[in-house]
């Protein structure tokens, strides 16, 4: 039997694991990803993020794939806050004020 870690309070802890997942695809000076986070109960959740190379500025694709990796996980974290707020005044039946920080 697997023993969970005890805290200093003597409350057991839980662990929990998601898993994040970018995918990138280029086409010319173009580039679009998009983060799924997994293991998140209901599913998984998509950020999606774009980036294209000025036609003056000298196309650096690796440049553009952290850019569009970027904006994608930004999304992601902001669908997430907009759930975990939904979820809190669900919970609450109160509106939430503020939620980041």
């Amino acid at each position: 039997m697997r023993r969970l870690p005890v805290t200093g309070t003597g409350k057991r802890t839980k662990s929990k694991t998601w898993h994040a997942e970018i995918s990138i695809v280029e086409s010319g000076s173009d580039v679009r990803a998009e983060a799924r986070l997994r293991g998140k109960e209901g599913g998984q959740i998509i950020g999606e993020g774009t980036a294209r190379c000025n036609p003056t500025d000298e196309n650096v694709p690796a440049i553009g794939d952290e850019l569009a990796a970027a904006r994608a996980l930004s999304d992601l974290s902001h669908q997430l806050l907009s759930r975990a707020a939904h979820d809190i005044e669900v919970h609450t039946a109160r509106p939430v004020e503020r939620l980041h920080a």
